[in-house]
């Protein structure tokens, strides 16, 4: 197959799939969903999504995210991981969305990721699902599988991500990283693979990945 005819067994098979894409992460404003993104590195969705519920009874806004401590804010996600830098990023970025943006979420990526603990992939996220703009964010999962369908040299996110935009068409981008998202984990994982239910990756995965696969079988 040429990797256009890749892409589009890609976008056909995703949608068979999902026709209907659920949102990862549980939130209900921008406001919410940046906390939840940023919250999520290093993190599951699963326990994010238990987190979350915990934060946002006490603060689902930053002008009541301010009112608590770096500590109080700390001691609520510490299961996240990485507790000490989320919760200054968490507390610092709530005061610049008061001081500079009148409480709102900027819809920008210059402006997310200049806000504390935001870097691109956070940036990413927020644009695309609160705020509906064309971006396609790379995590571990897209990024294993945009390499495994010989999509990507897999170098590193930042390759992945210029040539996810490069192959689908920038209409579907916000729709499809998630249905990737989704597929990878529950066809595709990076532990427990049964190549026989990713149908994907069985049909135009990389040859030298499929050998090995085949060799550990035998």
């Amino acid at each position: 197959m040429t990797k256009k005819e890749r892409s589009t067994f890609v976008i056909n098979t995703l949608n068979d799939f999902y026709p209907e894409i659920p949102i990862p992460l549980d939130h209900k404003d921008p406001y919410t969903l940046l906390i939840a993104v940023l919250l999520s590195a290093q993190c599951t969705d699963v326990r994010v999504n238990k987190i979350t519920p915990l934060l946002f009874a006490k603060a689902d806004n930053p002008f009541d995210m301010i009112k608590m401590s770096i500590e109080e804010i700390k001691e609520i996600i510490r299961p996240c991981g990485l507790s000490p830098m989320k919760s200054k990023g968490i507390h610092g970025l709530s005061h610049i969305l008061i001081d500079k943006y009148n409480g709102e979420v900027p819809q920008s990526f210059e402006a997310l990721e200049a806000l504390p603990a935001v870097g691109h992939k956070t940036a990413s996220v927020v644009m695309s699902q609160a705020f509906g703009v064309p971006a396609f964010p790379v995590d571990t999962h897209i990024h294993r599988l945009m390499y495994r369908w010989n999509l990507t040299s897999g170098k590193n996110v930042v390759q992945t991500e210029k040539d996810a935009k490069a192959i689908f068409p920038k209409e579907l981008w916000n729709e499809l990283h998630l249905q990737i998202i989704w597929y990878g984990r529950e066809y595709s994982p990076a532990r427990g693979w049964d190549i026989e239910k990713d149908i994907i990756t069985k049909t135009i995965g990389r040859k030298d990945i499929l050998k090995q696969l085949e060799k550990k079988s035998r």
